[in-house]
């Protein structure tokens, strides 16, 4: 986010547009959490996770009477357009207010990347190179020891970062909630890894697939596959840590595109990367669908683990 919101304010200031940041997001813009931000509030913030300005959640937001307030609040402080950035429910937010009538242009940032109308949202790359370096780690005990690791990543409701991570990491076995897969094909995989001779074998599981981690251990244990079976959650990890070069540039093109789309009268828009282009998507596109995994690239990571 920090890369982004360096590239709003000074698109923003190049085109004599002055900026206001909000802290705390939603939540903070009903408290009146505002700040000034010029081009060297924004020095220095490019290779920083997370966000200077910082997030929380809004119940109150969610109510029609905060998002009132909310609109009261960015009249009366002389704002001519809102440019959010964050996940599906700041999408949501943002689609809501611009029902009230106000300019508003979303920038996708979910490491999830269940955000429909983009190929990539923020966060989603240094996610997984994260979880990489994890899994090649975990790789060497597991070949040292002769080990079946479990590791889970993030993924709720999309296993994305599952499935890119099981592909580039060599998985075995991988468990997404877009396909189901039973404790005895889990079984059968590891078995059929040690029966082939391998020294290892990595299970990648997004925390919302059918599978209880500790059942899947639990079952591998009581059947002897060959493997003694480990579990690792990678938990927060995950959403921390520098921003790698392709979502700094990534980023960077969002913000800049989300400024120009607001300067040019969009009104209800999310930025999206389409291909290799940045383009713009009605939020009422996107918030009445969810992009999940590429159940093609599921088909590909099990004919690659044989």
């Amino acid at each position: 986010m920090n890369p982004c919101l360096r590239a709003i304010v000074r698109t923003a200031h190049f085109e004599n547009v002055e900026v206001v940041g909000v802290r705390e997001g939603f939540d903070g813009l009903l408290r009146g959490e505002r700040m000034r931000l010029t081009a060297r509030d924004v020095g220095g913030i490019i290779q920083r996770g997370g966000t200077i300005l910082q997030t929380a959640r809004s119940p109150e937001f969610h109510e029609r009477k905060g998002r009132l307030r909310a609109l009261r609040e960015l009249n009366g402080a002389g704002i001519e357009g809102l440019v959010v950035i964050g996940g599906d429910g700041s999408m949501h937010g943002a689609y809501e207010l611009t029902e009230m009538g106000f300019p508003v242009v979303g920038v996708p940032a979910s490491i999830d990347n269940d955000i429909w109308g983009t190929n990539m949202a923020l966060g989603v790359d240094t996610a997984l190179n994260t979880i990489m370096e994890a899994v090649d780690k975990l790789r060497d005990t597991a070949s040292s020891h002769q080990r079946a690791f479990l590791i889970q990543t993030m993924g709720r409701n999309c296993g994305y970062l599952a499935l890119m991570a099981g592909i580039i990491c060599g998985a075995e076995v991988i468990l997404i909630p877009e396909r189901e897969t039973s404790l005895a094909d889990v079984a059968e995989a590891v078995e059929d890894a040690y029966a082939r001779g391998k020294t290892h074998a990595i299970i990648i599981a997004a925390e919302g697939n059918s599978l209880a981690p500790q059942d899947v251990v639990n079952h591998l244990e009581g059947l002897e596959v060959g493997f003694k079976t480990r579990l690792t959650i990678l938990g927060h990890i995950q959403r921390g840590g520098r921003p790698g070069a392709f979502d700094r540039l990534l980023a960077t093109r969002m913000g800049v595109k989300a400024v120009e789309s607001l300067i040019a009268g969009e009104t209800s828009a999310m930025v999206g990367l389409d291909g290799r282009e940045i383009t713009t998507v009605a939020l009422s596109e996107v918030v009445s669908r969810q992009r999940e995994a590429n159940i093609e690239y599921f088909d590909m990571a099990r004919m690659l683990a044989r």
